[in-house]
């Protein structure tokens, strides 16, 4: 019997650009690349083919894209992705919960939220007994505001309990992925 191991998920801190110095578009004393070549009409196809490759050879392709998707950087062409195909990935991405990334935040990373997923956590970290005052540090909020959360799930979950509402917390937005108290690490 094969046993397979699984690695945290990796997500980029917040304000971490040290990716970039591998970047191929990164210009050097001996690779000069111009970076109006990454910004071009949308009519220019050769300056969009030219770039589109530059980033196929690029080794921090994926970064690039996820950090302009959560910075909602809508211009140019990032990760290989024009404007125009990126547009559905920062629709989608404005409504994603992923669970690792809430367990990073749990356990203390920095990084970027959706809301979808800042509810999640104050949800779990209400449900895992995490002090207001981590919450806090967690989310980057005051006390008073990670209090008012905490208010307003309770009010929340009790009124589930009072209506016997089965499902997720009506401060977490439906999804196709239904959360549970077991959905969530051991980091709080």
């Amino acid at each position: 019997m094969s046993t397979k191991s699984i690695s945290p998920a990796r997500h980029r801190a917040l304000g971490d650009h040290t990716w970039q110095d591998r970047a191929a578009c990164r210009p050097t004393e001996h690779h000069a690349v111009d970076p109006d070549l990454f910004f071009p009409a949308p009519d220019e196809i050769e300056r969009i083919s030219t770039a589109k490759a530059l980033c196929g050879q690029c080794p921090v392709r994926e970064t690039c894209l996820q950090a302009a998707l959560d910075s909602n950087d809508t211009y140019g062409i990032r990760g290989g992705m024009t404007e125009e195909e990126r547009k559905p990935l920062h629709e989608a991405s404005l409504h994603r919960l992923d669970h690792s990334r809430v367990n990073a935040v749990l356990a203390g990373r920095d990084i970027h939220l959706t809301k979808v997923e800042r509810r999640a956590v104050v949800h779990a970290a209400y449900r895992g007994g995490v002090s207001e005052e981590r919450l806090a540090w967690l989310l980057k909020i005051t006390e008073e505001h990670a209090q008012k959360l905490y208010r307003e799930t309770r009010r929340a979950l009790r009124h589930r309990e009072l209506h016997g509402m089965p499902g997720p917390s009506p401060l977490i937005e439906p999804t196709d992925d239904r959360l549970g108290r077991d959905d969530y690490g051991t980091a709080a």
